[in-house]
């Protein structure tokens, strides 16, 4: 499976459950942590834990996968789910500002941005 159709399944999964602000970064080739970030908004904690669960069920029905590693809790306003070479980020607004994750890798292409 290409990495890439995986990432944007992905943001099709998190954008049908209403995350606002949706980025899809392209890593490659000069990071080694992951090929691509997606980075996006849930405004509640509610959804932050909805967009993580809707996420993770929907992968493992359709690629039989589960993330290596969840990091963060929906009451801190930051999630990360660690599925290898994709990474997501699930912020609060507010997080996502003080994190500036896009300012970090600005020399990332930019594959998607949905408002």
């Amino acid at each position: 499976m290409d990495s890439i159709e995986l990432a944007r399944y992905m943001v099709d999964v998190v954008e049908d459950k209403k995350a606002e602000n949706i980025i899809l970064l392209d890593l490659r080739p000069d990071a080694i942590i992951a090929d691509y970030f997606i980075i996006c908004n849930g405004n509640s904690d509610r959804q932050i834990r909805a967009l993580a669960d809707h996420l993770r069920e929907q992968v493992k029905e359709k690629y039989q996968m589960l993330p290596s590693s969840v990091e963060g809790a929906p009451e801190s306003g930051w999630m990360l789910m660690d599925y290898g070479n994709i990474v997501v980020h699930l912020f609060h607004p507010e997080k996502r500002r003080y994190y500036d994750l896009e300012g970090l890798w600005r020399g990332a292409h930019v594959l998607l941005n949905i408002q």
